[in-house]
C-alpha cells in the first residue's frame, strides 16, 4: 500500500508546484511508482513542471465519475520511469470528496507515492486532497506573509492528520539576513517540523520555459535539494543541504 502526500502553502508563488515535480520525479528515479496529481482546477500547470505539457487527454474527474479507468487516464514520462501524472479538469461541477478519496485509495494499489498537488488556499482542490492525504508537506518562502499563511493552513491539517512537515523553498541567504529571519524561526512560526530546505534557482524558470524536469537539466541549485527531501520520505538520514 502507497502512501498520499499532499502539497500544499497557504498563499501563491511558494515554488509548491515545482517542488511537487522535482521530489516526484526524484522518488521515481530511485526506483519507486509515483502518481502525481494536479489539484489546481481550472489552472492546472504541474504538466509542465514535469515536462509532460498537453500529454494527458483525460482528468481526475473522468476517473472519479468511471468514464476511464486510473491507468488510462494517467500518462507515464518519457524519461523518468516509474512516473505518472493524473491531471486536473477545466471545471468540477459537483467536487466529492469521498469519490476523490475512492480514486487515491485504488491509486496507492499501484503506486508507492501518490503526489497530491493541491493549489495555494483552502478551497476546493485543498479540501479534496486532505480528505485523501495521509500526510502533508507545506511548503513556504521566508517572506513574513508565506509564513503566516502556512501557519493558518496547519491549523486546517492538524485536524485530519498527524504527519505534517515544512519545506522553506526559494531560500535566499543574503535577504534571509536582511530580513533578520533564519530558519529557525520559520519553523517556529509554523509551528512544524523541518523537511527540507530548497534553494532558490533561475534552472527551475527555465526547465518549465523549455518543458524538461529541471533534475534532468542540472544536479545543482534546487536538484539536490530535491533529492535529499525524496530521500528523507524514504526514511534515510540526510542532513540538511547548506544553502550559499
Amino acid at each position: 500500500m502507497g502512501t498520499a502526500i499532499m502539497i500544499t502553502s497557504g498563499k501563491g508563488g511558494t515554488g509548491k508546484t515545482s517542488l511537487t515535480a522535482g521530489v516526484a520525479s526524484c522518488l521515481a528515479a530511485l526506483g519507486k511508482r509515483v502518481l502525481c496529481i494536479d489539484l489546481d482546477i481550472g489552472l492546472r500547470n504541474l504538466d509542465i513542471a514535469l515536462g509532460l505539457t498537453d500529454r494527458a487527454v483525460m482528468d481526475f474527474s473522468d476517473v472519479m465519475e468511471r468514464r476511464c479507468p486510473l491507468l488510462t487516464a494517467s500518462v507515464e514520462h518519457p524519461d523518468i520511469r516509474g512516473l505518472y501524472l493524473l491531471t486536473a479538469p477545466l471545471s468540477l461541477h459537483q467536487p466529492d470528496p469521498a469519490a476523490f478519496r475512492t480514486v487515491v485509495d485504488g491509486a496507492k494499489d499501484g503506486f508507492d507515492y501518490v503526489f497530491m498537488d493541491s493549489p495555494a488556499g483552502l478551497g476546493t482542490g485543498f479540501q479534496l486532497a486532505m480528505a485523501a492525504a495521509d500526510r502533508a508537506i507545506v511548503v513556504s518562502a521566508t517572506d513574513p506573509a508565506a509564513l503566516r499563511d502556512a501557519q493558518r493552513t496547519v491549523s486546517q491539517l492538524m485536524s485530519y492528520m498527524d504527519e505534517i512537515h515544512l519545506v522553506m523553498n526559494r531560500v535566499q541567504p543574503r535577504l534571509m539576513g536582511k530580513l533578520r529571519t533564519s530558519i529557525d524561526h520559520a519553523m517556529d512560526t509554523a509551528g512544524l517540523p523541518l523537511l527540507g530546505i530548497v534553494p532558490e534557482d533561475p534552472h527551475v524558470t527555465m526547465a518549465a520555459a523549455t518543458g524538461v524536469p529541471v533534475v534532468l537539466l542540472t544536479h545543482k541549485g534546487a536538484s539536490p535539494a530535491y533529492l535529499n527531501i525524496a530521500r528523507r520520505l524514504l526514511g534515510q538520514r540526510i542532513p540538511l543541504l547548506r544553502i550559499r
